[in-house]
């Protein structure tokens, strides 16, 4: 249903030039029967010129004599044959030449806290084209050196539903571009201290440093006798780097230190 074009000065009108009761007319325009009384007794819409409804298309003569014989009928409105503005789909947004120049600083604010976004889909939400988008990225803009980023919402280009809606679309094609990129952090293992040390030290990190002290005393033997024949051995083989004659040399490997020096046996 069409709404009434002037509903005040209609009910002056049908007030002035028709048999109609308070009720219809109130009833007709919107307004309270009270309201319409007020105005037939000239106490409201005092100045007021009275709207003719059978010639700009809303009513027809027919109807109104319907009403006027029947006080129970109400008045209805009639179809206009004018055709109703469609809302454009396609084609840059239509921008107020007083926000025009808010238009940088919006694709300013838009190219620094969204890069999810499309060139595309940035000159839909403004209504601007790549080419101003590129000189801003780029700074060759001719006022690149005056841009302050502003949000589009609080400039008044888009609305805070619209700009939502974009970021939503242009985060979701860039999860399926690239779906490896978006790791949570429940998938990644976490990595402990102790195992970033084993990598860096090839000391195992159960080995402390009383066991590393330790090692060299395994490798002693713990039996005396034994250590003293290795020691002797030693003493008695031949130096290669020394040139001495071999009857200076003193033959002490005849007898073991077990024939010198007997272990107590019990």
């Amino acid at each position: 249903m069409s709404l009434l074009l002037m509903p005040k000065a209609t009910a002056v009108w049908l007030v002035d030039n028709s048999l109609l009761s308070f009720l219809q007319i109130g009833d007709f325009c919107n307004l309270h029967e009270l309201e319409v009384q007020a105005i037939a007794d000239g106490e409201v819409a005092i100045g007021i010129v009275g709207l003719d409804p059978v010639a700009n298309g809303q009513l027809t003569k027919e109807e109104i004599e319907r009403c006027e014989a029947d006080p129970g009928e109400r008045l209805k409105i009639a179809k206009s044959d004018i055709p109703q503005p469609v809302a454009r789909q396609k084609g840059p947004r239509y921008t107020p030449v007083s926000k025009r120049a808010d238009k940088p600083d919006a694709i300013a604010w838009l190219l620094r806290n969204q890069p999810d976004l499309s060139d595309a889909q940035i000159g839909r939400l403004i209504g601007t084209t790549k080419p101003t988008i590129n000189a801003i990225r780029d700074r060759t803009h001719w006022n690149s050196s005056n841009l302050q980023p502003r949000s589009p919402v609080e400039v008044g280009l888009c609305s805070h539903q619209e700009l939502h809606d974009v970021v939503v679309l242009a985060a979701t094609r860039a999860a399926k571009r690239n779906p490896k990129e978006t790791v949570t952090t429940e998938e990644t293992p976490e990595t402990s201290i102790s195992d970033v040390v084993s990598t860096l030290d090839p000391t195992p990190p159960e080995q402390s440093f009383e066991s590393v002290q330790a090692e060299p005393e395994k490798k002693v033997s713990k039996d005396p006798v034994a250590a003293a024949e290795a020691l002797f051995k030693k003493m008695d083989e031949p130096d290669d780097n020394l040139d001495e004659p071999e009857n200076n040399k003193d033959d002490t490997s005849g007898g073991t230190l077990a024939d010198i020096w007997p272990t107590k046996t019990d």
